[in-house]
């Protein structure tokens, strides 16, 4: 294993030092619990929206704290789910009364923790909360870390549209519904070259040979629909497009956001070659291809490959997607 650290069990620890140095102007930083809030929380009258996740999927969910998205997010161990002290200390942080939404991905341990976080802010903080679910990837129908779908990159889609909606004084009760149906019309699925290597463990989490891809990993490495022989980009845009097109199942001419998202390892290159396929792909399906998103914003540590994400649009939810967003992560 080869990595920048120092030593394993300080790894979350002295990356969100780091964060605090490099973004003191976009975010504050917690320890003893971990969780990262916006510089300016809370904000008055505002409806609080907070995600988290194990670390390792930088920049997500601390990359994307700031104005126009996330209020707070709970960064839990290397692929770990964050524990409920932690959010709900990252509810005290951020909430001003008008309540929390929490946008949970779809694994048993995040389900888990974000549910009994919500029960204890309820009961001993008298606290509104409410909780979005994402379930994206139609890879599998469930997995070995969920029961149902697991929520990957379009989680990043909700948060952007949820979190500018947030910023227009919509109360808890819109949010969640607007956060639900976003998910509705958000599909993935994601291709892996190579495996992640978890500090802790030190060595790849799975094998692939020299001439071998993994079709519908998961972000922490998980078994995906098949072992294939490595293909072209095209060839693999077009795998993966047409479940999502084939599930997402949109009409004629639908609007649409393309998120191409690097798995981690993956160059920059690679990834617009796969916007190209891609784009070509859904125009031939009958989809306009409206917004694009390219870069590593959902990651699996190191690993090698990407994901593709549709999400559709209508008037109301581009105009949220095009809405100002600052954080460290996003920023138009």
């Amino acid at each position: 294993m080869k990595k920048l650290i120092n030593r394993v069990e300080d790894v979350v620890k002295e990356e969100l030092e780091g964060v605090v140095a490099a973004h003191s102007d976009l975010v504050r930083v917690h320890f003893a619990p971990n969780y990262v809030v916006r510089a300016d929380a809370p904000v008055s009258g505002k409806t609080a929206i907070i995600s988290g996740g194990g670390s390792g999927h930088e920049p997500m969910h601390g990359g994307f704290v700031g104005m126009g998205m996330l209020d707070g997010a709970c960064p839990g161990e290397v692929f770990t789910s964050p524990t409920p002290d932690q959010m709900v200390e990252a509810m005290d942080a951020v909430d001003t009364g008008a309540g929390c939404l929490l946008i949970v991905k779809n694994y048993e341990g995040d389900v888990m923790n974000f549910e009994m976080a919500a029960e204890m802010a309820q009961e001993a903080g008298g606290r509104q909360v409410a909780t979005v679910l994402t379930d994206d990837d139609v890879a599998v129908p469930r997995s070995t870390w969920s029961t149902g779908r697991r929520g990957v990159a379009g989680t990043l889609v909700v948060e952007k549209i949820v979190g500018a909606a947030a910023k227009q004084s919509l109360g808890l009760a819109e949010l969640t519904a607007l956060g639900r149906q976003v998910n509705v019309r958000t599909r993935s699925m994601g291709v892996a070259l190579t495996s992640c290597t978890v500090p802790a463990a030190g060595k790849p989490t799975f094998e692939l040979g020299v001439d071998e891809m993994e079709l519908g990993v998961g972000i922490h490495g998980e078994p995906g629909r098949k072992r294939a022989r490595l293909a072209t980009a095209d060839a693999i845009a077009e795998t993966l497009l047409g479940a999502i097109v084939a599930d997402l199942a949109p009409t004629a001419g639908a609007e649409c956001l393309l998120l191409v998202n690097g798995l981690g390892g993956t160059p920059l290159m690679e990834l617009y070659l796969m916007v190209n396929a891609a784009q070509r792909i859904l125009a031939g399906r009958g989809l306009q291809v409206t917004r694009y998103l390219t870069g590593s914003f959902v990651t699996s540590l190191d690993m090698a490959g990407c994901s593709l994400t549709v999400s559709l649009f209508d008037e109301r939810t581009r105009a949220l997607w095009d809405a100002p967003v600052k954080t460290a992560a996003l920023c138009w």
